[in-house]
């Protein structure tokens, strides 16, 4: 058995030299021009550049979509309301939770001021939109269509252009 290993180790030892002797050969072969010419390589030419630079416009063009519009937008006025349905509970059970939704447009329509702004937006072509997100919907349907939710809490903001999103209120 101490044969083998030191069979093994002295194989070992012949192809580390090996292994030296090659780089030692490698490093010699390469002058100065060729050091040169490898640098030149990996610089880029202004050929290069300019064709990458006319590139570049093209895929900034193009929009992008998604989540990085949403991240865009900013919000001008955020305002937490707490709005009361219990009048929702005055019609028949099977058009409850529908009067729900409609009473939270509303609320929102009236305290954001959206009716005033939509005759400023008529002249421009665009009106203001009121987006109420899943979150709130899911909220007054969550017990169905005849048991709503007595009051919700909600999180309304509006951006910019005069749209505002309703958004339930954290906690709830």
């Amino acid at each position: 058995m101490e044969k083998e290993a030191k069979v093994q180790v002295s194989e070992e030892v012949q192809v580390k030299e090996e292994v030296v002797e090659t780089e030692e050969e490698v490093s010699e072969e390469k002058t100065a021009d060729e050091i040169e010419e490898l640098l030149s390589e990996e610089e880029p030419s202004e050929e290069t550049v300019e064709a990458e630079e006319e590139a570049a416009p093209e895929k900034e063009a193009k929009p992008r979509r998604g989540k990085k519009k949403e991240e865009e937008e900013e919000f001008v006025e955020e305002r937490i309301y707490t709005i009361p349905l219990g009048k929702a509970w005055v019609r028949p059970p099977k058009k409850r939770a529908p009067r729900a939704m409609q009473m939270i447009k509303d609320f929102i329509t009236k305290h954001m001021k959206l009716d005033m702004r939509a005759e400023v937006e008529e002249e421009r072509g665009e009106m203001p939109r009121l987006v109420i997100s899943n979150d709130v919907n899911e909220k007054v349907w969550s017990r169905s269509i005849k048991k709503p939710p007595r009051k919700i809490r909600v999180r309304a903001a509006k951006d910019n252009e005069g749209n505002v999103t309703v958004f339930l209120a954290e906690g709830e």
